[in-house]
């Protein structure tokens, strides 16, 4: 696109991811452009993250609205006043109503620390290492109103080790994080990657429906 890419991105915490997007806008090579971030909690320190990189903050929170619905259409109008192209989910921590959801139909992203479709929900790291899996990661996917069920964008592969605890593995997956999630917002903002018919697109080629399981030095050359 000729003009740049608008982004929204909403948060209820620390912004870690938030903050990796920021940082990966830093050369000045990416068509994004995160215009505002939008928390639910006014104490997330992710918001000071904005401030810092000179983004447009909000907050609205849940807990003075009477029911679901009615926040998300406040949420609507809040993102909509910056004509997003993309709205990015960064750790924020409300199940979206089917109306908003439908409303950002296509360009509506979330990552997720699992590699879906395993462990949907939470707990995913001490899930993996309860099920004794060999490998352990992460998944940026298009939401849909299936909780973390929509089509996935790209994923992230880390081998679980013997010694590894929630923590550490928890650790581990955010640097992944860290790198696929900046990855699939130029992506998108590159006009590479759509939501099809049938599922995420880039390049014009269907994704698999397993994910794309990138390794770090994939993703840095990607």
């Amino acid at each position: 696109m000729s003009r740049p890419c608008n982004v929204v991105v909403l948060i209820s915490g620390s912004g870690s991811n938030l903050q990796a997007l920021i940082d990966s806008l830093a050369d000045g090579t990416s068509p994004a452009a995160i215009r505002a971030v939008i928390s639910n909690r006014a104490e997330a320190y992710g918001l000071q993250r904005a401030r810092n990189a000179g983004i447009a903050t909000e907050v609205l929170d849940h807990k003075g609205f009477a029911d679901r619905e009615r926040f998300d259409a406040e949420l609507i109008r809040r993102i909509d006043a910056f004509a997003p192209d993309l709205v990015i989910l960064a750790g924020f921590m409300r199940i979206l109503s089917p109306g908003f959801v439908r409303h950002y139909h296509g360009r509506l992203l979330n990552i997720h620390p699992s590699l879906l479709p395993k462990y949907k929900g939470l707990h995913t790291h001490q899930r993996a290492l309860e099920g004794g899996d060999a490998e352990h990661g992460c998944s940026v996917h298009f939401v849909t109103e299936e909780l973390d069920g929509g089509p996935l964008v790209v994923q992230a592969a880390i081998p679980v080790e013997s010694e590894d605890t929630p923590e550490t593995l928890a650790a581990r997956v955010h640097a992944q994080e860290h790198l696929i999630y900046p990855l699939a917002m130029r992506w998108f903002a590159e006009g590479r990657l759509r939501l099809g018919e049938h599922g995420a697109m880039l390049d014009g080629q269907a994704l698999p429906a397993t994910g794309y399981p990138f390794r770090t030095k994939e993703i840095r050359d990607a």
